[in-house]
């Protein structure tokens, strides 16, 4: 069965021709089996064309199909503009010449995007196609964003003798129906997957112990692939490096569904969910994990995004972190990610509302409130959070969304770092978007990451604070009282978060410290490290 992409969000103009890409490139840069159209029977897909398509560092060539629907050639001209970093990247070239006809029979034509290989860029690339439709004329512009590395890039491995398409940078939503993941200097990275999902067969019980078992008895496994959002900043080998070692271990993502049966829903969103339930290994062996998966109604591109930004933190061992047990991609239903679970953990955000009396819509039950935390308790679980955070850049990962709605934390304080997979969807109210198409997390973003999309560790420890902020004051909204799009103004012109009531000054300097307009100016994790646990060693000192 063949998929096609659409997403048309304003009235389609008449362009008299089709342009699309084949499902052949679809899978060779996305890994899915689509065709993308920018332009289907005269109709223009602008919501595609408004994204940049990021382009790995193994594929140096792009393919186009086009095809002229008015019985009779069309004229065309056609050209490419490196918008950026012009050193990284020689001047690209078509296989065809710059001005022509477009043809009556489906015809594919070639970009060539030759790198220098003498710096390491994100190479902004628009090419521009203009085809007269008679008294009018139409103009489409196809932005890409190529990976360039300073030496070549090694080829790319192959998983089941089937191609995979490697991601950059931010995620590419709707055009593509899938994303990418971030990377500068750095990197390719593994594939989206193969997503035929459609309509998840679940078996919902209103009763906690009502168990049901998720469809496909025959217990067959289903291929996936995965993509991983990598570092603005870090070196590129240990990117590469750490790309190849995910692809060798791909296989392992595999679950088998039968396996997999659900108890009650955690949290549930407008196309999401969370669920409890039990995972079986193939020695009967049961566990409890927790499975995210989307609603019957859920778009390709939201499922590309469960897909992509759950296994963001695949293959990485460390106890403050919380990693994905395994995917399924299976026809006909909708995929799912299994996380291993445990009674007493509890998502951070909703443990703090709790404290102070609060709840999240969505959550299953209602808990005891938590005796109250004090300034002990919020050191230590920032600690916790912190080590976790440091262990990821030791990984050349960048989370680029920490906060206390991605972070779980058990009975006893202690706190790990999730994905964020499906926050979009159960915390709605923390994400925004500024007409760009894209929900971000404003409120949590460092300056340079919220104006310019430039994400570094120091993106991530402008985060840490306002985590640290959320902590003591028990998960209540930053800037409640600034509108999302006046946030960067605000933030440019010196203002900040407030100090919290009752939090110490030693505290709060921590976070201001974190804030700092120039991300060289901010601490490094290491250095947070050593002043929260000085200041936590004086706290116990008078108890």
């Amino acid at each position: 069965m063949r998929w096609f992409v659409f997403m048309f969000l304003v009235p389609a103009c008449v362009a008299h021709l089709n342009v699309y890409l084949s499902s052949a490139e679809v899978w060779r840069l996305l890994g899915l089996t689509a065709e993308l159209f920018y332009v289907r029977d005269g109709q223009i897909n602008y919501y595609a064309l408004n994204f940049v398509v990021p382009v790995p560092a193994t594929i140096s060539e792009l393919h186009f199909t086009w095809q002229s629907l008015a019985r009779r050639p069309l004229p065309y001209t056609l050209h490419v503009d490196v918008v950026s970093h012009p050193e990284a990247m020689h001047q690209p070239t078509f296989n065809i010449s710059s001005e022509g006809f477009v043809p009556i029979e489906p015809q594919t034509w070639k970009v060539d995007l030759p790198c220098t290989h003498t710096v390491a860029a994100e190479v902004d690339i628009t090419i521009s196609l203009n085809v007269s439709t008679g008294p009018s004329s139409t103009t489409l512009h196809f932005r890409r964003r190529k990976i360039c590395l300073k030496d070549a890039p090694r080829p790319a491995v192959r998983v089941d003798s089937v191609p995979h398409a490697q991601t950059s940078a931010d995620i590419f939503y709707a055009g593509a129906g899938c994303a990418g993941a971030a990377l500068l200097a750095a990197a390719v990275a593994a594939a989206a997957c193969r997503a035929r999902a459609r309509k998840l067969r679940r078996a919902r019980s209103d009763e906690q112990d009502a168990h049901a078992f998720l469809p496909d008895s025959s217990c067959k496994s289903a291929a996936s692939y995965t993509s991983y959002r990598r570092p603005t900043s870090l070196p590129a080998s240990a990117a590469e490096e750490r790309a190849r070692d995910l692809q060798q271990r791909i296989a392992e993502l595999t679950i088998q569904r039968c396996r997999v049966r659900l108890r009650s829903v955690a949290m549930e969103g407008t196309f999401g969910r969370v669920y409890r339930g039990t995972y079986a290994d193939e020695d009967g062996r049961e566990q409890e994990v927790l499975v995210k998966t989307v609603a019957e109604h859920a778009s390709q591109v939201q499922v590309s995004l469960l897909l992509q930004e759950g296994c963001m933190l695949y293959g990485l061992r460390h106890e403050r972190l919380l990693t994905v047990l395994g995917v399924s991609i299976e026809d006909q239903t909708a995929p799912f990610i299994l996380y291993p679970w445990a009674a007493s953990w509890r998502n951070l955000k909703q443990f703090l509302m709790s404290c102070r009396g609060a709840s999240v819509g969505g959550a299953a039950g209602a808990a005891p409130p938590p005796p109250p935390l004090t300034t002990q308790h919020v050191v230590r679980m920032a600690l916790h959070a912190l080590d976790g955070l440091v262990y990821l850049h030791s990984q050349q990962v960048l989370h680029k969304d920490i906060a206390a709605r991605n972070c779980i934390v058990d009975e006893n304080l202690r706190v790990m770092i999730a994905d964020n997979a499906l926050s979009r969807d159960l915390f709605p109210a923390d994400y925004h978007c500024l007409g760009d198409n894209e929900n971000r997390p404003i409120k949590w973003l460092a300056l340079e990451a919220l104006q310019r999309r430039q994400f570094s560790p120091a993106a991530d420890v402008w985060a840490l604070g306002v985590l640290l902020w959320e902590l003591t004051t028990l998960a209540h909204q930053p800037y409640a009282e600034v509108d999302p799009f006046e946030v960067s103004a605000y933030l440019r012109d010196g203002y900040r978060l407030q100090q919290p009531a009752n939090c110490p000054d030693e505290l709060f300097a921590v976070m201001a410290y974190c804030w700092a307009m120039s991300p060289d100016d901010r601490p490094t994790l290491t250095q947070l490290q050593i002043f929260l646990r000085d200041f936590h060693t004086q706290l116990t000192r008078f108890v």
